[in-house]
């Protein structure tokens, strides 16, 4: 199966990959849904990271906001192989675009050039009364971050539950253009994420491919279903190319 994937890869002139919290695990950083992930660890969390909470109570927001996705250690977390192999993958005869539910940042720390961060990102907040934007930087230097120009509090980038989406549509035509579909490291639980892998689905023309550690419910989808730890199974195909 492995060689039949990297012959995909190698004929492939538009890969669109989607990535979850798997790709990103071999980097330190934990997933959120697997039998070890933040959220099974404490389903609390959905709710104290929702809109609802920072409005409600925004300084006790930023205190769990910073401690659960551990951001005094965010810039310490590099790409790995994964990332790595990814952005490999693009050269001046393929484009490569990445759909991604992390909020790391490190496909493009990686040097990936087209990115679409799903669920935004930690390396950014903004104010939610004027819309200034501000860096990792400058919310770090305070326990609880506030607008320079009008002191509201600062609103993190990243989606919250209770957000609007606002990626999908970008995310849709990007698949409607791809002749492979590759998804690493999600388990395709949260919606509409999970709906994307349906529209390559129904194309006659794009092939896709899931690698995840565990299984999912969307197995059916694919043409090529591999369950392996991401990092083996990327070494793996690495070596038929």
């Amino acid at each position: 199966m492995y060689e039949t994937i990297a012959l995909n890869i190698k004929s492939a002139e538009r890969i669109a990959v989607l990535t979850g919290a798997g790709v990103s695990t071999a980097s330190g950083i934990p997933d959120f849904r697997s039998s070890e992930g933040l959220w099974t660890e404490n389903h609390d969390r959905e709710y104290y990271m929702s809109t609802d909470y920072f409005f409600h109570d925004p300084e006790d927001f930023w205190k769990k906001y910073k401690a659960i996705f551990r951001m005094k250690l965010l810039k310490d977390y590099q790409p790995n192989l994964v990332h790595q192999f990814i952005k490999d993958l693009e050269t001046d005869e393929r484009e490569v675009s990445v759909i991604t539910q992390n909020v790391d940042g490190l496909h493009s720390l990686a040097g990936s050039s087209r990115v679409l961060e799903y669920h935004g990102t930690l390396n950014r907040s903004s104010c939610p009364n004027c819309g200034k934007s501000y860096s990792l930087d400058d919310v770090m230097k305070a326990a609880v971050p506030v607008c320079e120009d009008c002191g509201s509090v600062l609103k993190p980038d990243v989606l919250l539950f209770g957000d609007m989406i606002t990626a999908h549509d970008e995310a849709e035509s990007i698949i409607e253009k791809a002749d492979l579909l590759l998804v690493m490291g999600t388990s395709l639980f949260v919606t509409p994420f999970n709906l994307l892998p349906y529209l390559a689905y129904e194309q006659e023309n794009t092939t896709t491919v899931l690698m995840n550690n565990e299984p999912t419910d969307k197995d059916r989808l694919f043409d090529y279903v591999v369950h392996e730890d991401l990092s083996k199974a990327i070494t793996k195909i690495k070596e038929k190319m």
